[in-house]
């Protein structure tokens, strides 16, 4: 058989474009199975979070830390159930990385409290010995940009459907909507009220001060985002 396909090269070419096409569907067709998509317990960023998730880009913090869970036991050991794509439905950039200096940050949120991230993003080396991770003090004066986070709330819900405002199944059941403002003060007023209850649970006296004085430190919104990883 193989004789025969190797004196007669167009025959071995549609054979290999057969077994090739084949083993790419393979490879793809899981990824549309009903338990890899976005549906179930993935919501839209909170505007607050949405900040948050660009102070986590500004600051590179995706240079050091995956956010992808490979189906490895020595990983789903550590860092919880594999990831899979359905999860990123509203990523955009996606922040999967390919190399850790720091551990995976898929699921922080389940493991880590917003007192743990005070501290950590304070000292690094106080609260995990040995970290070679910088100091990010600036985090604590500088003010989060929620205009922009609010204006690419909008971007995403026009361009790519994004469903805000409507009621999206969890997976203990229940119902929830991600609530997109209609104005920008309302979205202002929105980030404010989550960054009360972020601020409340963190130590940072200035912090908290900042806050009740109506202005959104960045730390405040880099915790709400690395909270609702989970």
């Amino acid at each position: 058989m193989f004789h025969w396909l190797e004196k007669h090269p167009f025959f071995f070419s549609v054979t290999v474009f057969v077994v090739v096409a084949y083993a790419g569907l393979i490879e793809i067709v899981p990824s549309f199975a009903q338990q890899s998509r976005p549906v179930i317990g993935t919501k839209p960023y909170t505007t607050l979070q949405l900040t948050g998730r660009l102070v986590y880009i500004k600051n590179s913090c995706n240079a050091c830390h995956s956010q992808l869970i490979r189906p490895f036991k020595s990983e789903t050991d550590r860092y919880g159930h594999y990831s899979v794509s359905g999860e990123y439905a509203y990523d955009r950039p996606f922040l999967w990385g390919s190399k850790r200096t720091g551990p995976d940050l898929m699921r922080v949120g389940n493991y880590r409290s917003t007192d743990w991230h005070d501290y950590h993003m304070k000292d690094p080396a106080s609260v995990v010995p040995g970290s070679i991770m910088p100091k990010y003090t600036w985090l604590y004066k500088n003010i989060a940009d929620v205009d922009t986070a609010y204006a690419e709330q909008l971007t995403i819900q026009h361009f790519f459907d994004v469903p805000y405002n409507k009621p999206l199944p969890m997976k203990d059941g229940s119902k929830q909507t991600v609530k997109l403002a209609d104005t920008l003060a309302g979205a202002r007023a929105d980030a404010l009220a989550e960054a009360q209850k972020i601020a409340a649970d963190m130590k940072d006296q200035d912090v908290k001060d900042m806050v009740k004085a109506g202005k959104i430190p960045e730390i405040v919104a880099l915790i709400a985002y690395m909270n609702s990883l989970k």
